[in-house]
């Protein structure tokens, strides 16, 4: 949730502006606390966050009633630490003579701090409460939608993506297309395959390049073992949902070695990697079927292809040390370890 800090950064920088400009009209002396305040923002902005964080906590120590300066303070440390990000936020209900907007604020705060660690009944919660101040507010509806997701409970995901269209006023192909899947989950969670299939193949209709329903009807086929029509739909799935595509490449992978036909599984990946030659986890699977096919070389070249020096992200690292085990000699794979240790070091100290 970085860039929603920063979302936050740019609102308020405009309303301190307007802030400062109203009171100079008046010829009084602009608080030291305001200039302070506005330095922080602009460090937010920038993604500085170790210079937001110190002057925020320089506001609120001069100004203990500096509710968006508590408010920005809990969003920064939200990340690395969530629950004091917690104790900060919930202080901020019990403060007398809020506005609408504000509360909306630190309720969403809140939901924000409870997903990150987890807890999504107290996240709900909070989003809930963001619908008792402003009905329409559709941050809180998509929100409470994700969630659902999450938990796999169509029928309230369902009622919320109805509320959203309803606001909103839009109901494009994919979001019909998704609630008719939801309709379909909901069936295959009460064992009606049979329904739940028919629902799947009408979300193709409804919308044929969105990428979700073939996902689950590749899973009924798979419970039915018509493994030829489940791997021809997970792969309709990963071409279309690039993004969470990988989550069907393991199962494309067994249902072609039970079918025999597991040599397919190489120029399954090269596809994926012509719509997104820099989908890392295809790439990663794709040096593994090399390898087992004996193209140690072809394997680690893809590999080393994708390494960014300036990364701090070591699984190119590893799997290169990985493809190096057995043509490196002992010097080497040690020079491989200390830069993979080193990219550690740079990550943790970020």
């Amino acid at each position: 949730m970085e860039s929603n800090f920063t979302y936050f950064a740019l609102a308020l920088i405009a309303g301190t502006g307007l802030f400062i400009l109203f009171y100079s009209f008046k010829s009084k002396p602009q608080p030291k606390t305001d200039i302070i305040f506005t330095e922080a923002l602009n460090a937010m902005v920038k993604d500085d966050k170790r210079k937001a964080i110190r002057l925020l906590r320089d506001v609120v120590k001069q100004d203990s009633d500096h509710v968006m300066a508590y408010l920005q303070l809990g969003n920064i440390i939200r990340d690395e630490h969530p629950n004091q990000a917690i104790k900060i936020h919930q202080s901020l209900t019990v403060r007398p003579g809020l506005s609408v907007e504000l509360k909306v604020d630190i309720h969403q705060s809140l939901a924000w701090d409870y997903e990150k660690i987890n807890l999504l009944d107290k996240a709900k919660s909070e989003a809930e409460q963001v619908l008792k101040f402003e009905k329409r507010n559709t941050w809180a509806l998509q929100f409470l939608l994700s969630i659902s997701e999450r938990e796999e409970n169509w029928d309230q995901a369902a009622a919320w993506t109805k509320q959203i269209q309803k606001i909103t006023g839009k109901l494009s192909e994919n979001d019909l297309a998704r609630f008719i899947v939801y309709k379909g989950l909901e069936k295959l969670k009460n064992g009606l395959t049979d329904e739940a299939k028919s629902f799947f193949q009408k979300a193709i209709k409804s919308s044929k390049n969105y990428g979700l329903p073939y996902r689950y009807l590749g899973d009924v086929y798979e419970q039915t073992r018509d493994l030829v029509k489940a791997v021809e739909n997970w792969e309709a799935f990963a071409l279309r949902d690039i993004e969470s595509g990988s989550q069907v490449f393991g199962k494309i992978e067994s249902a072609l070695f039970d079918l025999g036909r597991y040599s397919e599984v190489e120029n399954f990946y090269r596809r994926i990697l012509e719509a997104d030659e820099s989908n890392f986890e295809a790439i990663i699977r794709l040096a593994n079927v090399l390898e087992e096919k004996g193209e140690d070389s072809a394997a680690l070249s893809l590999v080393e292809d994708v390494i960014n020096p300036d990364s701090v992200d070591v699984r190119g690292e590893i799997m290169k040390l990985k493809l190096s085990l057995t043509t490196s000699t002992p010097v080497e794979l040690s020079h491989q370890i200390d830069s993979i240790l080193e990219k550690l070091s740079e990550a943790k100290n970020a």
